[in-house]
């Protein structure tokens, strides 16, 4: 912001230092939480499957073992350019040297309609770095769990699912997975079967606004978490997806007397958000 120029402030992820300098920082520490140290790997597309209409999930074997909090990301280079995308992990931290990443085709994107979904292919190499993300699941927090998931979004919610429910520990959760129509859900089998495997401790609503469909819910997964929640008072949340969907998630959480301090949010954007002026200021608070 012009105003944060004049102080002499600069965003680092876009400055380039004219000479030798120390950087401080202020790091908020948090109880439990692990700090892993970004690094770069190469990865072999072991795996593409295309999931739903639009998505396509790609399995990836690195050449060194990662460690990461569930729900952070990675960045993948977009060969032959200077350009990174942004892709959740969502396998569980156990899985250290194979990687699962969800991607949406966006209709023209470089790295979707021009690379990942027109000719990658298995045994191609990637160039990717991380973990990066403030966006994980917190190992402190006891209470019950609400994850709330639209589209790729679900990636780092499946990450945090797997992750728990391998562990010992004992939060119950509930997610809340919600597409248009049946074509654009995925995992629901695989959900479906951890929700038999663990009864009492993992509960599993997919959501279809758009269709009727026995066996499933109907309407945004707003709507049925209105209707299935008197309140979510003493809940924790994680909700992750498209910004109208992560917005009206916290509109109705809230409402249900959850604080924002026990809702963690990811707000998933792509190339197209910039065009039409989705995207907000890095500088504020997400």
């Amino acid at each position: 912001m012009e105003f944060e120029r004049d102080e002499g402030k600069a965003l680092l992820c876009c400055a380039r230092p004219r000479s030798d300098v120390v950087v401080e920082g202020d790091v908020d520490v948090e109880e439990g939480v692990t700090t892993h140290p970004v690094r770069d790997f190469t990865g072999t597309v072991a795996a593409i499957e295309d999931c739903a209409t639009d998505t396509r999930r790609l399995t990836v074997d690195l050449d060194d073992d990662i460690a990461f909090n569930p729900g952070q990301y990675l960045q993948v280079s977009v060969p032959g350019t200077r350009v990174t995308r942004t892709y959740s992990m969502a396998n569980p931290p156990s899985d250290r040297r194979r990687i699962e990443l969800h991607v949406r085709r966006v209709r023209g994107g470089l790295a979707t309609d021009g690379w990942i979904f027109k000719n990658l292919v298995i045994g191609d190499e990637l160039r990717v770095s991380g973990p990066y993300g403030r966006f994980f699941f917190h190992e402190m927090r006891n209470e019950p769990v609400l994850l709330i998931a639209g589209g790729t979004g679900l990636a780092p919610i499946k990450s945090m699912v797997q992750h728990v429910l391998a562990g010992e520990a004992q939060q119950q959760m509930t997610l809340y997975q919600g597409a248009r129509s049946v074509d654009m859900l995925y995992d629901v089998d695989f959900f479906r079967t951890l929700e038999e495997e663990r009864p009492g401790r993992f509960r599993y609503r997919p959501c279809l606004s758009a269709q009727e469909v026995d066996g499933f819910e109907t309407g945004l997964v707003t709507d049925v978490l209105d209707r299935e929640m008197a309140s979510c008072r003493d809940h924790v949340a994680y909700v992750c997806g498209p910004p109208p969907m992560v917005d009206a998630a916290i509109k109705t959480l809230m409402g249900k007397r959850l604080f924002p301090r026990d809702i963690y949010r990811e707000d998933f954007f792509d190339e197209s958000d910039k065009a039409s002026g989705g995207l907000k200021s890095p500088l504020l608070k997400r």
